[in-house]
């Protein structure tokens, strides 16, 4: 049985933080919207399945329709919709289409959690890098332990997202996100990122605390030529209110 990409392009691969940002990307969802979008995965999902028989064949061509149709209906920004923990990112509502393709209604089930869940991400995302940001008056000092301790929370923010292979990769493109939201530019900021982690980070392999440490600090001091200086009593309560975000 032939399964033609028959829905819209999927998303080009650009990835950068205004696309995804919310505050840039408004999302309405209320009952109604909710149950159009169960409608539109179940009129994907195949009556009959192609199973390891088929090599998943039906469950793969319904997940790519489905990405298609959430591409097409909320825009790029929903992109990780089904960026499964097990491959580095922070969803765990969805796995795969040949683990989550069943019978329609939880096929449907399955896609609205996980892009709930995105979402979810994304906002709680944008709010730590608002609580994390240096002032902009920062002194370059001041500048370098916010930047350290930025680099930490992020890196742990990914860890903590439950990402398993390749979380690395979400660490990285977290912490290009935050620095282009304190007015880097790309390219400088995908820089700084490569240089500051260069490979110290392995999928399935969680890091010691004093490895993310050292990450943060050669990241803050790379960007600023000031290593970050510790024990600030004007900071504790900084330190507190990062620790409880």
């Amino acid at each position: 049985m032939p399964f033609p990409e028959n829905r819209v392009p999927r998303y080009n691969g650009t990835r950068h933080w205004h696309e995804f940002d919310p505050a840039r990307n408004p999302f309405a969802w209320d009952e109604d919207e909710e149950a159009q979008l169960r409608s539109l995965v179940r009129e994907w999902v195949p009556p009959v399945l192609s199973g390891m028989a088929g090599w998943w064949q039906g469950e793969r061509w319904c997940e790519s329709q489905v990405e298609a149709i959430i591409q097409e209906r909320y825009g790029n920004w929903a992109w990780g919709w089904n960026w499964c923990y097990r491959f580095g990112g922070p969803i765990g509502s969805w796995i795969s289409g040949p683990s989550s393709v069943t019978t329609p209604d939880a096929t449907a089930d399955r896609v609205v959690a996980a892009l709930l869940e995105w979402r979810e991400w994304l906002e709680r995302t944008a709010q730590r890098f608002a609580d994390l940001a240096p002032p902009p008056d920062a002194s370059p000092e001041d500048r370098s332990w916010h930047l350290e301790r930025a680099c930490v929370r992020l890196v742990t923010h990914a860890l903590d997202s439950g990402a398993e292979g390749g979380w690395h990769g979400q660490a990285s493109m977290v912490l290009h996100w935050f620095l282009t939201t304190t007015g880097m530019d790309q390219a400088e900021a995908r820089r700084a990122v490569e240089s500051a982690i260069g490979g110290r980070f392995e999928s399935w392999v969680t890091p010691e605390p004093t490895l993310i440490v050292s990450v943060g600090e050669d990241l803050a001091a790379g960007l600023t030529g000031h290593a970050p200086s510790w024990y600030h009593r004007e900071r504790t309560a900084l330190e507190d209110l990062h620790d409880r975000c």
